[in-house]
C-alpha cells in the first residue's frame, strides 16, 4: 500500500511541479514590479507638495495615493483579477491574456501594502536624526539615502516578509480568471484521480514555498541586525 502511495505521487509530481513554476513565475514578476511602485507610493503618501486654495493647502498627489490604496486594500484581490481581465475587453474592446492580467492585478494590489508599510517605515524614523543630519551638512537626498533608508529597510523586513508569504498562498487567487498555477493544477488531479492527495501534496508545497521566504527573510533581518535604530 505504501509503495502504491509513492507510485500515485511520482505520477502527480510533474503536473504539480509545473503548477510550482507558474506560481513562482507570479510570485517574481509581482515581486519585482510591485516593490519599487510600493516604493513610489510610499513617498507620494509623504510628499509635502501642495496647491494652495485660499487658507487651505491641497495635496494632490497625497490624496490621489491614499485613494488608490484604499481601493486596492479595501476590494478584494479577487475582484480585482477580475476586473483587470475582462474589464479591457468590454470597455476598450482589447483583449488581455491571463498571465499579464494576473501580474498586472498582483502588482498593483501588492504595490498598495508595500507602499503602507514603507511609509509606516519611512515615519517611525525620529524627526531629529533628519536635523542632525542637516547640522552635518548633508543634503535631503544624502540624508535619505545613506541615514534614513539603511534603517526603513531593516524594520520593514518583518512586515515586508509577511507580505511575501501572503504572496504565494494569493497566488491560487489566479484560478479565478483561469490563470494555470499550484492549485489549478492540483484541482484538476483531484477530479481526474478522484482523490483527495493532490490538495494535499499542493498544501506541503505552499508550506515549503513560504518556510524557505521566511527562512530568507530571517537571515536578511539578523545580517542587517547592526543597525539598532
Amino acid at each position: 500500500m505504501f509503495f502504491d502511495l509513492l507510485d500515485k505521487i511520482s505520477g502527480m509530481m510533474p503536473v504539480l511541479l509545473d503548477g510550482t513554476v507558474d506560481v513562482l513565475k507570479i510570485f517574481i514578476w509581482t515581486v519585482i514590479l510591485s516593490v519599487p511602485l510600493g516604493f513610489l507610493v510610499a513617498l507620494g503618501r509623504n510628499l509635502n507638495l501642495g496647491v494652495p486654495i485660499g487658507r487651505f493647502r491641497i495635496r494632490p498627489i497625497s490624496w490621489v495615493v491614499q485613494f488608490y490604496q484604499l481601493i486596492m486594500r479595501g476590494t478584494p484581490l479577487m475582484l480585482q483579477l477580475m476586473f483587470v481581465m475582462y474589464a479591457p475587453s468590454y470597455i476598450f474592446h482589447v483583449g488581455m491574456d491571463r498571465f499579464t492580467a494576473t501580474i498586472l492585478a498582483f502588482s498593483i494590489n501588492y504595490a498598495a501594502y508595500f507602499g503602507e508599510i514603507f511609509r509606516s517605515g519611512i515615519d517611525s524614523i525620529p524627526h531629529g536624526q533628519y536635523e542632525a543630519a542637516k547640522m552635518l551638512g548633508y543634503t535631503k537626498t544624502q540624508t535619505f539615502f545613506h541615514i534614513i533608508l539603511p534603517q526603513v529597510v531593516k524594520r520593514v523586513i518583518p512586515p515586508t516578509g509577511s507580505e511575501f508569504m501572503v504572496l504565494i498562498k494569493d497566488s491560487a487567487l489566479a484560478n479565478v480568471i483561469g490563470q494555470p498555477q499550484l492549485f489549478d493544477s492540483a484541482k484538476k488531479l483531484m477530479t481526474t484521480n478522484s482523490s483527495i492527495l493532490p490538495l494535499v501534496i499542493a498544501g506541503v508545497i505552499f508550506l515549503i514555498l513560504n518556510a524557505v521566504v521566511e527562512y530568507a527573510f530571517k537571515l536578511l533581518e539578523k545580517k542587517l541586525n547592526y543597525y539598532k535604530g
